[in-house]
């Protein structure tokens, strides 16, 4: 009977899932969207977190709201860029609402969350995340998803999961690693320990500091550059780099080698080789 029981359960809560994200990723356009924003400047969106009364904090509606926007990105769009308004990107999870969910709820929750951050990860454009303020708990687990991090000075990071007896659950365990290691991730989560923007960036939580108030012209400035790059550059450099990287050496050589011929014969490339072997394209240098 309990066994029944906990299976109703899985279903009941993963209907609610399916229904909420259905809503989310309905027809409405970007001006709908609560609890997200969305702006476009030619080939870059800028995609705005927009609960600053909350720090920006994840509830089920923004997290679904990302992966519908992520899944479906206008065609013109070439890069993206992610910022949170107010005095943090995100503080984590909204907690009102995980004290009523049940074991097995909690199991498919955290599972709709890698779900949502997947296409923006794994999805079709590069992702610029502007980091200020907090990015704690599952703004930790969002950051990592994007593939360009930029941090104000004012940023400071954090998993305090383990204080609030509880466990990540969008990906951290996964993202989070690759990026710091597994020594520093479980650090944070057993002691409460934070790092600041400088901090973060000397182990690998952001690739760029600059100071407040210059994230986000920094964000676009650089996803602008990328939206330049020949599109299957991109798709390779989003979708292959990750997973050769994963892969074992002979693996991950075979695949490199297919996309390094994929992306060759594109005639952007080509186009682009031509127009450096003729002088009409600026060589690399070094400022």
């Amino acid at each position: 009977m309990k066994h029944n029981d906990n299976v109703a359960t899985l279903r009941n809560f993963a209907n609610k899932a399916d229904s909420g994200r259905e809503c989310a990723m309905g027809t409405a356009s970007a001006d709908d969207l609560a609890s997200i924003h969305v702006e476009l400047q030619d080939a870059v969106a800028i995609v705005h977190l927009t609960r600053p009364a909350k720090r920006n904090a994840l509830n089920d509606e923004t997290v679904f709201l990302l992966e519908r926007w992520f899944s479906r990105p206008p065609e013109q769009v070439k890069a993206v860029v992610l910022v949170g308004d107010g005095d943090h990107f995100c503080a984590g999870l909204d907690l009102s609402e995980l004290k009523e969910r049940s074991v097995a709820e909690g199991v498919l929750h955290s599972r709709s969350w890698h779900r949502a951050f997947e296409p923006i990860e794994f999805g079709t454009l590069p992702v610029v995340a502007v980091l200020h303020g907090a990015v704690v708990g599952g703004g930790l687990e969002l950051a990592p998803a994007a593939h360009i991090r930029v941090a104000e000075v004012s940023t400071f990071y954090a998993l305090p999961e383990g204080s609030r007896g509880i466990y990540v659950g969008g990906g951290a365990s996964v993202r989070v690693p690759k990026l710091v290691g597994v020594a520093r991730m479980m650090d944070m989560m057993l002691t409460g320990r934070t790092y600041g923007a400088d901090e973060g960036y000397a182990i690998g939580l952001s690739q760029y500091v600059v100071p407040n108030g210059e994230g986000l012209n920094k964000g676009i400035e650089i996803a602008k550059k990328i939206a330049g790059n020949a599109p299957l550059t991109n798709f390779a450099l989003v979708q292959a780099l990750p997973r050769i990287a994963e892969s074992g050496p002979a693996a991950g050589y075979l695949l490199e080698a297919l996309m390094a011929g994929v992306a060759q014969g594109d005639p952007a490339a080509k186009a682009r080789l031509s127009a450096f072997l003729e002088g009409r394209a600026a060589k690399v240098q070094h400022r």
